[in-house]
């Protein structure tokens, strides 16, 4: 293995943190957890790295939308690019429940790196869960040292929730895919240099999802990215377009070499993308709920600390059983995820009640704080700027509400 820059975190190197983390071994993102003390002891080093090399200048990247070029890197370091991504491929090889842990921990500093690594583990956990042997050799070792940024490319301009409609169409010239079509709303397109490319092959099939194929694209083979969006929150990463006019893919890259089953496997993709969102939003409503408490203990209004008024404290608890709730049911959503089950029951209802946690948070953190939690100086307004797209990214919560509907009377689930 290559030798490794040496990023300074604390009283630890990111070398040493790994050589650390080396304790943990012959682990699979499905069936292997890591000692609580270990995984612990690395989320340890982790939140270090957070307060002292992320945390001083997330105002700085957030205000000027400034991609955390160095920030990204050194989460390379740490292997997050590889956290779920089983060893025998180069990655840490970390459960969803691990997983989360880290994702709330970063979330609670900056949410905006979350989405760098959420997409890239997606595009992972497609071609470790679908893709062929041959697949898996070569891509999962790329994405899990970070020389491959991933993402997935499923929204297009009229089409969001629903998939089935997508316009994006991939038509077979010899061996290779030809490819035309636009996406929208796509993270980690712009600095990223590949993407899990969800398209249409058969454009006739009946049921429209029988003719949806996932395809690996790379930057090289010649999308093109016309602008960056623009975005009220969720800043420093990259949210961009992309256009697609002929661009030629080899046939081999369709995930799991089985076109028309692209569908279904976004939908198993997006179990731990809907528990990485959860996973964020317990970070949020977390971080307002634990500002909120300082403030309230500093700030006096009418000879005492604001904290001793009766509105305030109905506020700290609501904002303390939210998060708290929201945390047990990501824990339920990863540890379905972590026993092989089908948890898209479990990881809608986490990602719904925690990201609706950290946007109730964000809102009562600014009226708790008032013109303080309103000021640029400050975190809060940034909470109550990031929260709502935990509401809209992954399926929106109005979809989860259907989806959970729609278990229980099936029986799927008992109430």
């Amino acid at each position: 293995m290559a030798s490794r820059p040496v990023y300074i975190v604390c009283d630890i190197t990111i070398s040493e943190a790994l050589n650390f983390w080396g304790v943990v071994r012959n682990m699979t993102s499905s069936d292997a957890v890591a000692d609580d003390a270990e995984v612990d002891a690395f989320l340890d080093v982790i939140k270090q790295w957070l307060e002292k090399d992320v945390l001083p200048h997330v105002l700085e990247f957030e205000h000027a939308d400034k991609y955390p070029t160095d920030m990204v890197e050194q989460m390379r370091e740490f292997g997050l690019f590889g956290a779920t991504i089983p060893e025998e491929y180069g990655g840490l090889g970390l459960s969803a429940s691990s997983y989360a842990k880290i994702v709330e921990a970063i979330s609670g500093v900056w949410i905006s790196l979350t989405g760098v690594l959420n997409s890239h583990l997606m595009m992972a956990e497609l071609i470790r869960r679908f893709g062929t042997d041959e697949q898996r050799n070569e891509m999962l070792p790329l994405l899990a040292a970070g020389e491959w940024r991933g993402g997935l490319a499923l929204t297009e301009p009229d089409c969001g929730s629903d998939l089935q409609a997508i316009r994006t169409v991939a038509r077979m010239e010899g061996d290779q895919y030809v490819i035309n079509g636009t996406k929208t709303w796509i993270t980690n397109a712009g600095n990223g240099n590949c993407l899990a490319l969800l398209v249409k092959t058969d454009t006739e099939a009946q049921p429209r999802y029988k003719g949806m194929t996932l395809i690996v694209v790379r930057k090289s083979d010649g999308y093109v990215v016309p602008r960056q969006l623009s975005k009220m929150g969720y800043k420093g990463v990259d949210t961009v377009e992309l256009v697609f006019d002929d661009v030629r893919v080899p046939a081999n890259r369709v995930i799991g070499l089985e076109p028309g089953k692209g569908f279904q496997q976004t939908v198993g993709a997006l179990e731990l993308g809907r528990i990485n969102i959860a996973a964020r939003g317990v970070g949020v409503a977390a971080a307002a709920l634990e500002a909120s408490l300082s403030y309230s203990r500093q700030r006096h209004t009418m000879g005492k600390p604001i904290g001793e008024h009766q509105a305030i404290q109905l506020k700290l608890a609501d904002m303390a059983c939210r998060v708290t709730s929201s945390r047990l049911l990501v824990r339920n959503a990863a540890a379905a995820f972590d026993a092989g089950r089908r948890c898209d029951l479990e990881a809608g209802m986490a990602k719904l009640v925690a990201s609706e946690a950290a946007l109730a948070n964000a809102t009562d953190a600014m009226r708790i704080h008032g013109a303080y939690g309103y000021s640029t100086e400050g975190h809060i307004e940034r909470y109550y700027r990031d929260a709502p797209l935990l509401c809209i990214g992954e399926g929106t919560n109005e979809i989860q509400r259907i989806v959970i509907a729609r278990s229980l009377l099936a029986g799927d689930v008992q109430a």
